[in-house]
C-alpha cells in the first residue's frame, strides 16, 4: 500500500542525524530538479518537499521514507 500525504501533514523521516520532524509544503508529481537532483516523482508516485521544524532545512522524500505524526 503507497502513503499517500497532503500539504500540511506533519511527519518525521530518518536522516544521516536521526529521527527529524516537519511539515510537507508541496506535493511534486511530474519529474523536476531539486537542488542539482532529478526528482523521478509521477502522479502514481509522488515525492513530497518538507521543511524541517528545528532547522528549517528543506528536503524531498518519497511517501516510503516517511511517517505521519
Amino acid at each position: 500500500m503507497k502513503r499517500k500525504f497532503r500539504v500540511g501533514d506533519r511527519v518525521s523521516w530518518n536522516s544521516e542525524a536521526g529521527r527529524v520532524r516537519g511539515t510537507i509544503k508541496k506535493v511534486i508529481a511530474k519529474p523536476t530538479v531539486f537542488k542539482g537532483y532529478t526528482i523521478r516523482a509521477s502522479r502514481d508516485a509522488p515525492q513530497y518537499q518538507i521543511v524541517s521544524d528545528r532547522t528549517g532545512h528543506v528536503a524531498v522524500h518519497k511517501g516510503s521514507a516517511l511517517r505521519r505524526l
